[in-house]
């Protein structure tokens, strides 16, 4: 028997203060049986800080060349694509010639040796990548529920996140930035 994905819904006041961009998101995301929460909630803030009209989240896991979140412009054109995690090289080469703009949001604890090794291939792609820091995405994580508010500050390199459950700040490091 085939596991279904836990459905999640998120009440979000959004405030990115580097883009003066307000915004009340009502998302419903649906958890992939194979994803875990830290994937689940780095996907959230890659969300959270791509805020746009248009701004979609893709099939995920259960297809291999969705990107995880997406921007297709009215005229069906891939105006963004972003991946979550540590992809290879030739999936990322892949989207940079489907979408005008790629970015990659890493966020656990084998980023850096991703990074390391495939950094060279890497900067040859027009691709923006950053990594988020690991136990602050578990941070996040322990404080999710199945229906929850929470209200998203995001300033600089970093994120504020409050919730009933608590609150806590994820910093992100840009890897590599296309120009």
């Amino acid at each position: 028997m085939a596991l279904k994905p836990i459905i999640y819904k998120f009440n979000i006041s959004l405030s990115d203060m580097n883009r003066g961009h307000y915004d009340a998101l009502n998302l419903t995301v649906a958890k992939h049986p194979s994803e875990n929460d830290e994937r689940m909630m780095s996907r959230l803030l890659a969300y959270c800080l791509n805020s746009q009209e248009y701004l979609d989240f893709g099939a995920g896991l259960s297809e291999v060349d969705d990107p995880a979140i997406s921007v297709t412009t009215l005229d069906d054109q891939l105006a963004l694509w972003i991946d979550m995690g540590e992809p290879a090289f030739e999936r990322l080469k892949k989207a940079t010639r489907k979408a005008e703009k790629v970015k990659v949001y890493s966020f656990n604890s084998k980023s850096d040796v991703w990074w390391e090794q495939g950094q060279s291939q890497f900067s040859q792609l027009n691709m923006d990548v950053y990594r988020f820091d690991w136990s602050e995405i578990q941070a996040l994580s322990s404080m999710l529920e199945r229906t929850m508010a929470m209200s998203v500050t995001i300033s600089g390199n970093s994120a504020y996140i409050a919730t009933a459950k608590g609150e806590c700040e994820v910093y992100w490091e840009a890897l590599q930035e296309s120009a």
